[in-house]
């Protein structure tokens, strides 16, 4: 089990799994790591159960089938999300996929809400980054690590703008144009002495990818201030539901 899995499980929103459409039975997660969402998700579906697991790396591929729980059938597909077609989703009843819509563009989500909406799948995005974070006590720094943050988390890759905290609305707006319901609920997680190992890692994570972008910031002493009396956190993610009726 990964450090973030618990803290995962308990942030993603049961009121979306709730409005799901009956009879739930074949489900692709697209990027799908370690299977962590596929673990969580299987108890709240009832009946049988078949999951394709997709992902370009082999290793986790073979990991996140492995640790499926026991009573569903699992197969894996190695491809790229960009790849997905229509003919892909040939008897899917659903598309999943946990913090991956922040690292696409605007023109990749778009591509996958005209598949979804021509093969007429049901999709549910939990843990979208929305770059909202609030911590207690503050610092006066903590604005500026926000902000460079999430500047970082929209940067160009390889010639690709990557959406960052922007993924949710994008994706929300995209599957609505092509005529899904769509329902947005907030999936914050929460962090703080509590869990000391994946607050410090988070807080590590936060800082560098500010710092990569914000150079000219001095982030060592607040970062060190930080660590020293981890601080509680509510970092801003959302789950987005999308059905075509």
């Amino acid at each position: 089990m990964g450090l973030r899995e618990p803290a995962d499980a308990a942030a993603r929103s049961l009121e979306l799994v709730e409005q799901l459409p009956d009879e739930v039975r074949t489900v692709r997660d697209l990027g799908c790591g370690t299977g962590s969402l596929g673990r969580w998700l299987t108890g709240h579906l009832s009946g049988p159960q078949h999951w394709i697991m997709t992902d370009r790396d082999p290793e986790l591929l073979l990991r996140a089938a492995a640790g499926m729980p026991a009573g569903v059938t699992v197969s894996t597909q190695r491809m790229d999300v960009a790849d997905l077609t229509a003919a892909d989703l040939a008897g899917t009843d659903l598309i999943t996929c946990s913090a991956l819509l922040d690292l696409l563009t605007a023109e990749e989500v778009r591509r996958l809400a005209a598949v979804c909406a021509e093969a007429k799948t049901a999709v549910l995005f939990t843990l979208s980054v929305t770059g909202e974070v609030q911590l207690a006590p503050d610092d006066p720094l903590d604005a500026e690590v926000e902000a460079a943050f999430n500047t970082h988390q929209r940067r160009e890759e390889g010639g690709r703008r990557l959406l960052g905290p922007d993924a949710p609305g994008v994706a929300a707006a995209a599957f609505e144009e092509v005529g899904a319901r769509v329902i947005v609920r907030p999936s914050p997680w929460r962090l703080g002495p509590a869990s000391p190992a994946l607050t410090a890692e988070w807080l590590r994570g936060w800082v560098g990818a500010a710092r990569e972008e914000r150079p000219d910031l001095d982030l060592d002493e607040y970062l060190t201030r930080r660590l020293g009396t981890l601080p509680h956190a509510s970092v801003g993610h959302q789950d987005v539901l999308a059905i075509f009726e």
